[in-house]
């Protein structure tokens, strides 16, 4: 029972640390999010942070992955009442159709916004950083996988549309970094997407 409670404080501890970690990379960027801004952020001592994640860029890292997964949680959760997509080849209804729209729709809405543009400093910081970059990437393949599962499942089974799908969430994630895209228009493009993908051919 004592080895439970220390869990759960600990995890709980773990939870504070990386939502605090999140609020500075939004607010302060990278190079803002010190330790010592999380620490004050989260009402923890330096010393507790140290414990759970030894560097900074662990934390960061941890954090960034958290915030992906914490995301694409609402995602599944939103589409988890709506069938998946008709099978490459299959004759399609109206019906489904639509939860292959929602599932763009929903992956554009993570794939932006301010916690987007924090994920992305990380990945710029990362260029010039090579301990960073070495423990990013791994968090980024395992956020990838998850990404690539909901499109599978929704979207398109075809690998090549399935990266192609996945580069224009992301770039339009960017692009709306700066100027936020109109929500008319965006509805317009994953529309024209979905309806592309409709008529695409498999890549076997």
């Amino acid at each position: 029972m004592q080895a439970r409670r220390q869990e759960e404080r600990s995890a709980a501890t773990r939870h504070v640390l990386l939502e605090a970690t999140v609020a500075c990379l939004v607010d302060l960027g990278y190079t803002g999010t010190t330790s010592a801004a999380v620490a004050e952020k989260a009402g923890l001592s330096r010393g507790a942070q140290l414990h759970h994640f030894g560097t900074r860029d662990q934390l960061v890292v941890a954090a960034v992955e958290y915030l992906a997964q914490k995301r694409l949680r609402r995602v599944r959760e939103a589409l988890a009442d709506l069938s998946p997509a008709t099978p490459q080849g299959a004759k399609r209804s109206r019906s489904r159709i639509e939860p292959q729209e929602a599932a763009l729709g929903l992956l554009a809405e993570a794939l932006s916004g301010p916690l987007y543009a924090a994920t992305l400093e990380l990945w710029v910081a990362a260029r010039s950083h090579p301990d960073l970059r070495a423990q990013l990437i791994p968090a980024e393949e395992r956020v990838n996988e998850e990404l690539a599962q909901i499109c599978r499942t929704y979207v398109t089974d075809d690998p090549v549309t399935i990266r192609l799908t996945l580069d224009l969430l992301l770039g339009r994630g960017v692009s709306g970094l700066l100027t936020s895209h109109p929500g008319h228009r965006q509805e317009q493009v994953l529309a024209a997407w979905a309806q592309l993908l409709r008529g695409r051919p498999s890549h076997d």
